[in-house]
């Protein structure tokens, strides 16, 4: 007799987090999220990954490997067919934890406060104990330092800048204004070889107007 199906959801979910917290943690990373689905008799196990400094491709295929073999040796799956999805956070994943704060540090962040309201800044240093925000006041952006406590702090949400101030970037963004420097440059080049195109071409047409005229 085969091993029995599991819903996808509730202890099904449990079980595979059970087994895959302390793999990717002997890898060096935080199991930041697990969502298991169903379609039909295939299953989809979404994974999400993080650590100080990002999850780079290598990072990424290796945890794949090492959970797909986690799982094929547990009986957390059953023996349902699954589908394996491993993927660091977005953007848009909420700070939830500290460490979600202290990885986003030179960021602007929009933070959810318990008592209700809002403040926006950008995080300047994270500890044990809290969040330290240059916040804006009166329309006056990152104009006072702010200290806020873990207890206080409902959740955070990073608010996408296209430039941000010097000395904020972070590694990612250093990257990525490496590569529009480069497409920049790129396209300065294009326009450069097309204008000198466009002289031959003029220059040619001179010169086959004088020899007609000859």
């Amino acid at each position: 007799m085969g091993r029995p199906s599991r819903d996808a959801s509730g202890s099904a979910a449990s079980e595979v987090r059970s087994v895959l917290e302390p793999v990717v943690a002997a890898l060096g990373l935080d199991l930041e999220d697990l969502d298991v689905q169903s379609s039909g008799r295939r299953r989809r196990v979404s994974v999400v990954i993080d650590r100080d400094g990002g999850v780079d491709l290598d990072g990424i295929a290796a945890v794949s490997r090492a959970v797909s073999d986690a799982l094929d040796a547990s009986d957390a799956m059953g023996d349902d067919p699954y589908t394996l999805e491993v993927t660091s956070p977005g953007i848009d994943r909420p700070l939830t934890l500290p460490r979600h704060w202290r990885r986003n540090i030179g960021r602007r962040v929009r933070v959810h406060l318990a008592g209700g309201s809002t403040l926006e800044g950008r995080v300047r240093e994270v500890d044990d104990d809290g969040v330290l925000l240059a916040v804006d006041v009166k329309g006056k952006p990152e104009s006072l330092e702010r200290r806020t406590t873990w207890s206080d702090v409902v959740r955070g949400e990073v608010q996408v800048e296209f430039r941000r101030p010097q000395g904020t970037d972070s590694p990612e963004d250093e990257f990525a204004s490496d590569d529009f420097a480069t497409d920049a440059d790129d396209a300065a080049r294009d326009a450069d070889d097309t204008a000198r195109d466009a002289d031959d071409a003029a220059r040619d047409a001179d010169d086959t107007a004088r020899d007609e005229e000859a």
